[in-house]
C-alpha cells in the first residue's frame, strides 16, 4: 500500500513543508520592476533633454556668429551694390554722349552767307531754347534751337534745308519767321532812334528774323542725373574695406 501522510499541511516540517510567502513575494519584485523602469525612463528622458539644450545652445551660437558675420560684411555689399551701380550708369552715359563738336563743324559749313545767327541754344534731351519751346517740348533726345536773321523768306527756306544735310538730323521745325518792318530799317538807315535791339537782327524790311529748331530724333538719350548712383563716401569705403579684411581673418582662423 501507498502511504498516506496525514499531518495537516501547515504543520509539517522538513523538507515537505509548504512555502508560506504566499503573493507579498510577487507583488513585492513587481513593484521593483516597475521602479526600476521608471528610473531607466528617467535618466534616458533626462539624456534627451540634456542633449537637446546642447544642441539648442550650438545652434544659438552659430546664429549668432552667422548675424555678425552678416553685419560685417553688410557694408562691403552696400559698396559692391553701389559701385555697380555707377559703373552701369557711367556705361550708360558713354554710350549716350552726343557729338555736339562734330554738329558745331557741320552747322559752320553748311551756314549760308545770307544767314547769320544771333543765340544758339543746345540740349541734350530736348526743349532747346525758350523760343522754341513749343517745338522742343515734343523732342527726347538732343536738340539745337537757332535764332537769327535771313535775307527774305526765301533765304529762311534755304537754311531750313540746309540743316537737313547735318548728320543725325531727323526734323527741322521753323518756330516763326518774320520780315521786317519799314519803321526798322529806317531807324537803322537813318541812323536816328535806338536802332535794333541786340536781339533783333532786322535792319531791313526784306530781312526775316527766324526762330528754327533743330531735332535728333535717333540721337541716345542720357541717363536722369537723379537716377545716377551716387559714389560711397570715403569712410563707407574704409568700413567696407575693414569688414572684408576681418571677414577673411576668421576665415583664417577657423580654418587653422
Amino acid at each position: 500500500m501507498r502511504p498516506v501522510n496525514l499531518i495537516p499541511a501547515e504543520e509539517r516540517t522538513g523538507e515537505h513543508a509548504p512555502l508560506r510567502s504566499g503573493p507579498l513575494a510577487y507583488i513585492l519584485v513587481g513593484a521593483l520592476v516597475a521602479v526600476l523602469v521608471g528610473v531607466t525612463a528617467l535618466v534616458l528622458t533626462g539624456n534627451q533633454i540634456a542633449e537637446t539644450k546642447a544642441e539648442i545652445t550650438q545652434l544659438e551660437s552659430e546664429d549668432a556668429a552667422a548675424q555678425a558675420r552678416a553685419e560685417r560684411l553688410a557694408a562691403y555689399t552696400e559698396f559692391r551694390a553701389t559701385s555697380e551701380a555707377r559703373v552701369a550708369t557711367v556705361q550708360s552715359l558713354a554710350d549716350s554722349r552726343f557729338d555736339w563738336e562734330r554738329v558745331m563743324r557741320e552747322l559752320a559749313l553748311i551756314l549760308p552767307s545770307d544767314v547769320w545767327l544771333v543765340s544758339l541754344d543746345a540740349s541734350a534731351s530736348g526743349g532747346g531754347g525758350d523760343g522754341g519751346a513749343s517745338l522742343s517740348a515734343g523732342i527726347a533726345g538732343p536738340a539745337l534751337s537757332l535764332s537769327g536773321c535771313a535775307n527774305g523768306q526765301k533765304g529762311v527756306a534755304g537754311f531750313v534745308t540746309a540743316l537737313k544735310d547735318i548728320d543725325g538730323v531727323t526734323r527741322v521745325g521753323v518756330q516763326s519767321s518774320e520780315l521786317g518792318d519799314a519803321n526798322s530799317g529806317a531807324g537803322a538807315a537813318g541812323g536816328g532812334g535806338e536802332g535794333p535791339s541786340g536781339d533783333d537782327c532786322r535792319t531791313r524790311p526784306s530781312v526775316a528774323k527766324f526762330e528754327i529748331v533743330v531735332a535728333f530724333d535717333a540721337a541716345p538719350v542720357p541717363a536722369e542725373v537723379g537716377s545716377e548712383a551716387a559714389l560711397p563716401s570715403p569712410a563707407e569705403d574704409a568700413e567696407a574695406s575693414s569688414a572684408k579684411s576681418e571677414d577673411s581673418s576668421a576665415e583664417g582662423s577657423e580654418g587653422g
